[in-house]
């Protein structure tokens, strides 16, 4: 067999070889969105919703909340455009989104032989949500205020799969916007007297 034989058998052995590693590559997990509509939403008597964000995501280390599938900032945008339904009034509400960071904080491993032989937990993430619910009249004042933070943490061990690591950051958002959900309903249901119309 000439050289130039050689070499195109070795070239689509690798190439056979390549696309047969591409479709034995598992698929990436897809994240659905995270929304609120599981209950009616909150009705309020005002003429509208709108939303500020005075918080801007980082992409600066140790910053990683960009990375997240979902953003802790988009669901908290969601939890405004599913939960609160303006019913009518001269007033309005104004949702301020004033923290959606995730930290990343390295863990102190194992030092020595031990080291080799142990599973440390390598990196544990801070999530930190807040947003101020204000209902300002025509004039400008502010006649209602609910102020609600939410903070989680979770570490990872050093032999975590980017989709795991994907996964906990999910789970992280869903977890901690559901307590968000929970606080400010309950601050709009106690305080916002004259407003709730369901």
């Amino acid at each position: 067999m000439t050289g130039r034989g050689v070499v195109r058998i070795v070239f689509i052995a690798a190439f056979a070889a390549a696309l047969t590693a591409c479709a034995s590559a598992p698929p990436h997990p897809q994240y659905p969105d995270i929304h609120f509509t599981s209950e009616p939403p909150i009705g309020l008597a005002v003429s509208s919703v709108s939303l500020r964000e005075d918080y801007v995501p980082s992409t600066a280390a140790p910053h990683v909340e960009h990375r997240f599938p979902v953003t802790p900032m988009h669901a908290l945008e969601n939890w405004a455009h599913d939960k609160l339904s303006p019913s009518g009034g001269p007033d309005r509400a104004v949702l301020d989104i004033t923290d959606a960071s995730v930290v990343e904080v390295a863990l102190p491993r194992t030092a020595g032989i031990t080291g080799l032989f142990t599973t440390d937990q390598s990196e544990r993430y801070d999530m930190t949500v807040q947003a101020t619910l204000n209902i300002v009249d025509p004039t400008g004042i502010v006649v209602r205020t609910a102020t609600v933070r939410a903070a989680r943490s979770q570490s990872v061990s050093e032999d975590v799969s980017p989709d795991q690591r994907d996964q906990t950051w999910y789970d992280m958002t869903k977890d901690i916007t559901a307590a968000f959900d929970r606080q400010m309903e309950s601050e709009i249901r106690n305080h916002f007297t004259g407003f709730v119309t369901n």
